[in-house]
């Protein structure tokens, strides 16, 4: 059984602002609860075919794994894609521009468990669903502060 979870949230801040925040990896650890540390394999600024290893607390476990960026279209789509990792993962993020000026931000995880962690998808769906709303809401606050106004 596979994962598929969309979230999204409104964040009143410009486009450029919300995609060039969030797909920075060095801010995951401020608006993703979950992630504990963020190491680059590839050098700097992100940018298609960049890995990025990530270390995660999550249903109580320890998980490492590494990312790499397979599609990114400035202020648009983000997707990145575990290259190995205990649970192969897509990760997409895409904007749209409110009619007032803000975002809508839209993060999708999908994958394919195997293993135990196939016979645990359900839960694990909706865990990631709990924690996609917390960490969107997380962003949102960041964004909206107004240490971030500019």
């Amino acid at each position: 059984m596979s994962v598929d979870v969309t979230t999204a949230i409104d964040i009143d801040r410009p486009r450029s602002k919300v995609a060039d925040y969030a797909m920075d990896p060095d801010h995951a650890t401020a608006w993703y609860k979950n992630i504990t540390s963020v190491a680059w394999e590839t050098p700097r600024p992100v940018s298609v075919g960049s890995r990025i290893a990530f270390t995660a607390q999550f249903l109580g476990r320890s998980l490492a794994y590494t990312y790499e960026v397979k599609e990114l279209v400035s202020d648009e789509l983000f997707i990145q894609c575990t290259a190995d990792g205990p649970f192969p993962m897509e990760t997409t993020y895409r904007w749209e521009t409110l009619p007032s000026g803000g975002t809508k931000m839209f993060l999708r995880n999908r994958g394919e468990p195997s293993g135990f962690s196939r016979v645990m998808a359900p839960i694990l769906g909706q865990a990631m669903r709990r924690a996609n709303r917390k960490d969107l809401a997380r962003l949102k606050t960041i964004l909206e502060s107004h240490e971030r106004a500019e």
